[in-house]
């Protein structure tokens, strides 16, 4: 039969080589960073209802930028 092994050193030279050895380092959370620049656009994804997406679009190109400009004006209403 073979000796069962174990987690913890059995001896005090091993005990104290375990107890000073390097630590294994945890990895940061990785930061999120935002554009520096204001006023950069940042592309998303987002599901809006096909009715909303033809009102904007109606007017031709640009229509992202109204859909932008709607949202920043409810978001300053909102604020104020």
């Amino acid at each position: 039969m073979s000796k069962p092994t174990t987690r913890r050193p059995t001896n005090a030279m091993d005990a104290a080589e375990a107890l000073f050895a390097p630590k294994k380092k945890v990895a940061a959370a990785p930061v999120i960073e935002r554009p520096v620049v204001p006023r950069t656009k940042e592309m998303v994804s987002i599901k809006l209802d096909s009715d909303v997406i033809a009102y904007f679009q109606e007017d031709g190109p640009g229509w992202q930028d109204r859909v932008n400009d709607a949202l920043r004006a409810a978001m300053k209403s909102e604020q104020g």
